[in-house]
């Protein structure tokens, strides 16, 4: 499948994956993908599909799209020893999402407050490779900032 349709997930700065402090991601051992510096509260679904994985503590979840893209969203880095603060769940595992249903709230203070990165890698589990990172900045919803083959 060429050039699937993914839309970014929350407003931000947007990083190349191997800018991540952490290896799991920057060395692809879970995929290739990309990261973003949230500036907004929500994350969106980037497309729409299934909730497979919801974490209970909110920190990351894995969504797979209609046509079997399966992506991981990790807010923030080591933010699972938060055990759930500052994170609101709104869908819940197995459930159904439109491309911009919101997912999670986050308290992005609190996150920095408590001295959290909140570089939220976004890693393609199923495969795909991000081919080109078209812009420093996305808004939320906006398509047209990474390709990925």
């Amino acid at each position: 499948m060429s050039n699937p349709i993914f839309a970014m997930p929350i407003e931000g700065e947007l990083l190349s994956i191997e800018q991540v402090s952490d290896p799991v991601f920057s060395t692809r051992m879970m995929g290739d993908g990309f990261a973003i510096i949230p500036k907004g509260e929500y994350f969106v679904a980037p497309f729409s599909g299934t909730a497979e994985v919801v974490f209970p503590t909110g920190h990351a979840l894995v969504l797979k799209s209609e046509d079997g893209i399966s992506v991981l969203i990790h807010i923030g880095l080591n933010t699972i020893n938060l055990a759930g603060e500052g994170f609101d769940i709104l869908i819940k595992q197995g459930d159904q999402v439109l491309m911009g249903d919101p997912l999670i709230r986050i308290d992005l203070n609190l996150l920095n407050s408590k001295g959290y990165d909140t570089t939220t890698p976004i890693v393609f589990l199923s495969g795909q490779k991000v081919h080109k990172i078209c812009d420093s900045q996305c808004v939320v919803l906006q398509r047209d900032v990474i390709t990925i083959i």
